[in-house]
This record gives C-alpha cells, sequence and structure tokens, in this order.
C-alpha cells in the first residue's frame, strides 16, 4: 500500500500541470487580437482531442478487461511470461485499432 503513494503523488502533479498548462492556453484565446475562425477551429480541434482520447482509453480498457479474462479462462494464476504476453498483446491490438480508426476518422 505504502509503493502507490509516490505513483498517485506523480499522477496528481501531473494532472495539475495539465490543468495550468490547459487553462493557460484557454485564456490565450480571448486575447482580442484573434480572429473568430482560429478559436472556432481550435475549439473543435479539442473537441476531437477529446473524443479520439476516450476512444483509445475505451479500447485499452476493454481490450485489457478481455486479456485478464483470457487468463481466467486458462486458469493462468501466475504472473509470468504468459500472463505479460497475453496482457501486452491485448493492449497492443487496443492500440491499433485505434490507429485504424483514427486513420479512417481522418479522412
Amino acid at each position: 500500500m505504502q509503493e502507490l503513494i509516490p505513483i498517485t503523488l506523480a499522477i496528481c502533479f501531473a494532472y495539475a500541470i495539465q490543468a495550468v498548462a490547459d487553462a493557460r492556453a484557454r485564456s490565450k484565446l480571448f486575447a482580442p487580437h484573434i480572429s473568430e475562425e482560429v478559436i472556432t477551429s481550435l475549439v473543435k480541434a479539442d473537441q476531437r482531442r477529446s473524443r479520439m482520447s476516450s476512444l483509445r482509453w475505451g479500447l485499452t480498457l476493454l481490450n485489457a478487461a478481455i486479456g485478464l479474462y483470457t487468463l481466467h479462462r486458462k486458469q493462468i494464476d501466475d504472473f509470468g511470461p504468459e500472463a505479460l504476453a497475453v496482457l501486452v498483446g491485448s493492449i497492443a491490438v487496443a492500440q491499433l485499432a485505434y490507429y485504424v480508426i483514427a486513420a479512417r476518422h481522418a479522412r
């Protein structure tokens, strides 16, 4: 349990830095010299990035669950090379699926 404290702290710091950077970028958007077209395009790009990020995490978590279910069905209880290969392989399939979907969506 003690080893989770530094990991959680690092995640919190990363999220705080990202939140501050996003807030600064958004505050600069409302400067008087920026045109309406630029603001609209940036907002649309941010919305698309958010949707695609949700898709990537959804695919990753779904395939990780499928990998864990596969381990359960094969009755692999120890964390060895087989278990690692199944989990890494399932997550890799998720990333490849995301790449294909994102490439089709970009067209």
